[in-house]
């Protein structure tokens, strides 16, 4: 009998938590939305604030627990980002932007949007200061653009160039007795070079030189016009490191003030006649947030498909570009008589050549009734430049990373894996000769290798085949600049592999001019729909919240952890760009 209670006091305690939990949950709902109703007043003379600390991501994204609770999202959405700078230049009331900006979490084709933003900002006449207490290289490039650069006198500049760090695992592979099989056309498809190196090829090192290169003086070209200061003193500046610290910043010319938080403020104050005394008025970005979108009425619409993350099949999620999801999303726009041109937002490295095939077909349908335009983002490689190949016009950052049209198949053989490590041995029964193929517990016979090189094979002409028809070039020509090969979006425009060098508003622009279209009589309707919190919630954590989750506990072991999971979902034939281009 006592053991009975136990079990019911048990019960009645967990349903009291539960419902605790709910109540919570509950609160944190009302209270999200109430906040995100409520409307933010303006002052005069007022700075809009941009901190920065959020990762710049293509769709702002509220699924996890915490942004339930609070009006701020996990990351910045580009897209209402630059619409809010947008907002600022016209509002009378904003005077100046003031950026606190110290590592920016951004790829180097998105930043350069928001440079743009910042730079379109300053035509107003309104006045921008950055203030760092350390900048990163990608930081003090959007620094940059600012009337006043203040760097706290104690603090760092990284002013050193980019490079590209790629982990190898042939000797984790060694010694685990995993024997990876390689399948792959094109000697630059260095994707599967982690596998079975310990270092870069020389075709891996020559394309990475040549794509970092080019990004590298495109910035550097910038940052000299910004500045003031003549490019080939500005690569001398990078080239030998010679900033070390805030006084090197300052002599050199890079930064135009050292000091701390309270002084940049100081002077914002003073330009804006504010006593120092009193509190300058800053609005912050999540406040003062929006879309273009917001008070526009028009019933013409032009569809932002955001393929972002890597492509698989099946719908996948919000974090990565589902087959299932995308063609659906594709066809939608299509079949929409509202809707009178697509503009393909392409971010990814690429992924199952199977689903980049099946996106593809939908982009090919919808080409034949209603314009569709490609606006390559941060990286649009392999898988990623498959999808957007079929378009009628591809819009490329110049420090866009791109190209990479190749395949390839990696099968493990785990067998020694399991009888050397494990003690583990199997055996089978089969009706036919390859009736276990593929598999990944014996090694691959010599005729078993040569039909699954053979599949690659007929994959890579297929891609080539529909690259060249869709940039009208004779597929020997295009072949020329495929094989794996990466480049960078100057570079691809220069090889005929982009049409246009620009950002996601000249796509835009280009989208309504072929829909004829005018400037301001349509409304962007942004597929996928992305899920809300609490769809998370009742369908499980998303995979974003999991990996952040992951991401804590592992700590600098995540990034292993991140190609294994890559390895293990790589099923089929691969279009993907070589592993882990960070550039920093």
């Amino acid at each position: 009998m006592r053991q009975f209670f136990k079990y019911v006091l048990a019960t009645i305690t967990g349903i009291f938590i539960l419902g605790l939990l709910g109540l919570v949950l509950l609160v944190g709902f009302v209270a999200a939305l109430a906040s995100s109703d409520k409307e933010v007043t303006v002052a005069s003379d007022s700075v809009l604030e941009l901190k920065l600390d959020r990762p710049i991501a293509e769709r702002e994204s509220r699924d996890s627990f915490g942004s339930a609770f609070s009006n701020q999202a996990d990351n910045i959405g580009l897209d209402q980002l630059k619409a809010t700078i947008r907002r600022a230049k016209a509002d009378g009331d904003i005077k100046g932007i003031f950026l606190n900006v110290e590592l920016v979490q951004a790829g180097m084709a998105s930043l350069e949007e928001v440079r743009d933003a910042l730079i379109d900002f300053k035509k107003s006449g309104k006045f921008i200061v950055a203030y760092a207490d350390a900048a990163s290289e990608k930081s003090y490039y959007l620094t940059s653009v600012a009337n006043r650069i203040y760097l706290n006198p104690q603090g760092t500049l990284e002013f050193n160039g980019l490079s590209s760090e790629t982990m190898y695992y042939k000797n984790l592979f060694d010694k685990a007795g995993i024997q990876p099989q390689i399948f792959r056309v094109g000697s630059f498809k260095s994707a599967v070079e982690p596998f079975f190196r310990e270092n870069m090829s020389d075709s891996a090192r020559l394309q990475t030189s040549s794509f970092l290169n080019s990004i590298n003086n495109f910035t550097l070209g910038n940052v000299a016009t910004a500045r003031k200061i003549a490019p080939a003193r500005l690569k001398v500046i990078s080239d030998s490191m010679l900033v070390h610290n805030a006084d090197d910043a300052k002599r050199l010319g890079l930064v135009t003030h050292l000091g701390y938080y309270d002084q940049a403020l100081d002077y914002m104050k003073g330009k804006l006649g504010v006593e120092k005394d009193d509190k300058l008025s800053l609005v912050n970005l999540g406040d003062y947030s929006q879309t273009d979108d917001e008070e526009n009425s028009s019933s013409n619409r032009i569809a932002v498909v955001y393929a972002d993350g890597d492509i698989v099949t099946g719908k996948g999620g919000n974090d990565n570009i589902g087959s299932t999801r995308f063609a659906e999303a594709i066809r939608k726009a299509r079949l929409d008589d509202k809707v009178k041109a697509v503009v393909l937002r392409v971010n990814s490295p690429g992924g199952s050549s199977l689903a980049s095939d099946i996106i593809y077909r939908e982009v090919m349908l919808t080409k034949k009734v209603k314009p569709i335009v490609c606006s390559m983002s941060d990286v649009a490689a392999s898988g990623g430049y498959f999808i957007a190949m079929g378009c009628d016009t591809i819009v490329a950052h110049p420090n866009t990373i791109t190209g990479s049209i190749g395949v390839f198949g990696v099968l493990p053989n785990i067998e020694p894996l399991l009888r050397d490590k494990l003690g583990i041995t199997t055996d089978r029964v089969t009706t036919g000769k390859f009736s276990d193929f593929p598999t990944v517990t014996r090694a691959l016979t010599p005729f078993e290798k040569t039909q699954f090189q053979n599949e690659i094979n007929r994959i890579y002409a297929d891609f080539t085949t529909k690259a060249a028809q869709g940039r009208h070039m004779p597929v020997e020509r295009l072949r020329g600049y495929a094989s794996g090969r990466v480049w960078s979006g100057s570079e691809a425009k220069a090889r005929g592999l982009v049409d246009v060098l620009g950002s996601y508003d000249d796509a835009l622009r280009i989208a309504a001019r072929r829909a004829k279209l005018k400037e301001g009589d349509y409304r962007i309707q942004k597929l996928p729909r992305q899920k809300t919190f609490a769809e998370s919630i009742f369908s499980g954590f998303s995979e974003e919240a999991k990996l952040r989750l992951v991401k804590e506990e592992m700590g600098p072991m995540y990034p292993v952890y991140q190609q294994y999971k890559k390895l293990s979902e790589m099923k089929g034939a691969q279009m993907r760009m070589p592993f882990e281009v960070n550039i920093q």
